[in-house]
């Protein structure tokens, strides 16, 4: 065979494998680019320790449940502060005052108080109406009706007996508040948990994405030691060597892009945790397929929960302010610890029980009872618009996860095709029959579809973990 055709012979089968080069590595980043931004979460029986120490940081960390955990902590105080209404207060007094002069009788009444007192003492000595009065005997001066000094002390305590109810709904109302909040938070950590979980299993796929680029590093390199040896012998050009370089760049081009990629996740995750920088880079995420065994019932998700608390919480407030018009029954003490102070018409001590009834307050109540009992509808209707929602979406995510359940399947029979073919091309370069060509191409298949399964996996893992949050059985 001359020179020439074998020149013409090798350019066929080399020009053949550029091809097949550049069709692998087409193949290798439409795969990559379709998969690597998508969104994934999974249930809690796949979840490693580390991953589930990453959520709880992320839980204590979240700055919208710290707001939430405190709004109802504020929420259970307005229920003491209710039931506080019925401890008696008790209120210690003390003032000191002076007037311009001291409060006394008019000159009339003094006149008379004087005269009778002289009556009083002659009728005690036995002397007649018309006797003289006897000398040497001071008469007493009347007492002022008060002092210009004016020091007092005293104590004093009041005592709500009944509220008409109001007290007892504001109770109730606040109960409920609280139990809604608590719900919220709990919807807010399903949010919080899915998060960093997608986080995770992103960077899981980079680091499925990068074991395929260095396989496609590797065959590119096989190719230009093939190339050289070629064009050394005469038998390639330096055009074939360029489209390798070309080839090789573009490689670089996206292992700089999923590098990058990488620390954004590792950063997302350090936002959304606080775990060191470092401890996320050292960690390895790893894909794991897992199968409902058997179809779980759905209950009750936390955001129906919330809504129906604020239902009722509505409800009670609405009774609450119906009540304004229920008549209140208050008791009333005071006691003055100084006596000296006091006038002539003030008590030292009293007791007593009050009724308050508010008749007519231009129908504020009725107006105010209504306004709260509109806003309780429409959480009403947004609870029954949340349940059909809730409902759909359980149908469309049970559809889904079947769907990529059987992707998984399809993708594991393409992978034992695709591994059995290259044990057979291996064995038979073994005996000489193939290229080494042959075997690479047969084990940049089998990545590629290998890289595919986590893709498989990856989708189905998203689709349980939907699943899983649209019937509210999302653990972690």
């Amino acid at each position: 065979m001359s020179k020439e055709e074998r020149k013409r012979i090798y350019n066929l089968v080399y020009k053949n494998n550029i091809m097949q080069v550049h069709y692998s590595y087409i193949k290798v980043f439409l795969v990559i680019q379709a998969i690597v931004f998508s969104c994934l979460s999974v249930h809690s029986q796949a979840l490693d320790p580390y991953l589930q120490g990453l959520i709880q940081k992320g839980i204590n960390k979240n700055h919208s449940l710290k707001v939430n955990g405190y709004s109802e902590e504020q929420a259970k105080v307005e229920q003491h502060l209710a039931k506080a209404t019925f401890i008696p207060k008790v209120t210690l007094n003390g003032s000191y005052t002076r007037l311009n002069d001291d409060i006394t009788f008019d000159q009339n009444t003094e006149d008379l108080l004087m005269a009778t007192q002289k009556l009083l003492i002659k009728e005690a000595l036995g002397l007649s109406f018309n006797s003289p009065f006897p000398d040497g005997i001071e008469l007493q001066e009347p007492e002022n009706l008060q002092n210009k000094n004016i020091l007092k002390s005293s104590v004093d305590v009041d005592w709500v007996l009944f509220s008409g109810f109001e007290v007892t709904n504001a109770i109730k109302a606040s109960k409920h508040k609280a139990t809604s909040l608590n719900y919220l938070g709990l919807a807010e950590k399903d949010k919080i948990a899915i998060q960093i979980i997608t986080a995770y299993d992103q960077l899981a796929l980079v680091y499925a994405s990068e074991k395929v680029l260095t396989s496609s590093e590797n065959y590119l390199k096989e190719q230009e030691l093939f190339v050289k040896k070629a064009i050394k012998n005469g038998l390639a050009t330096p055009l074939e060597r360029k489209k390798i370089e070309l080839a090789q760049q573009r490689l670089k081009g996206k292992q700089i892009d999923y590098q990058n990629k990488k620390n954004v996740l590792i950063e997302q995750l350090f936002q959304l945790t606080g775990e060191d920088r470092v401890q996320l880079a050292q960690m390895v995420p790893q894909l794991e397929y897992q199968q409902l065994s058997e179809e779980l019932p759905a209950e009750k998700r936390n955001e129906i929960k919330a809504l129906e608390e604020t239902e009722m919480a509505l409800h009670y407030k609405a009774k609450k302010e119906k009540s304004h018009a229920v008549p209140k029954i208050a008791a009333k003490g005071h006691y003055e610890f100084l006596e000296d102070d006091l006038s002539l018409l003030d008590p030292q001590w009293y007791v007593g029980v009050g009724i308050k009834w508010n008749i007519f307050d231009g129908t504020q109540t009725y107006l105010k009872a209504k306004k709260t009992e509109l806003e309780r509808m429409k959480y009403r209707a947004k609870k029954e618009e949340a349940e059909e929602m809730i409902a759909l979406s359980i149908v469309n995510a049970q559809g889904n996860y079947d769907s990529k359940v059987q992707s998984v399947n399809i993708v594991n029979k393409e992978v034992e095709l695709a591994q059995e073919t290259y044990n057979l091309v291996n064995k038979q370069y073994k005996n000489n029959l193939v290229t080494i060509n042959e075997v690479l191409d047969a084990l940049t298949d089998l990545e590629q579809v290998k890289f595919k399964q986590q893709e498989a996996i990856y989708q189905q893992r998203r689709a349980l973990i939907d699943l899983l949050h649209a019937k509210g059985i999302l653990r972690y």
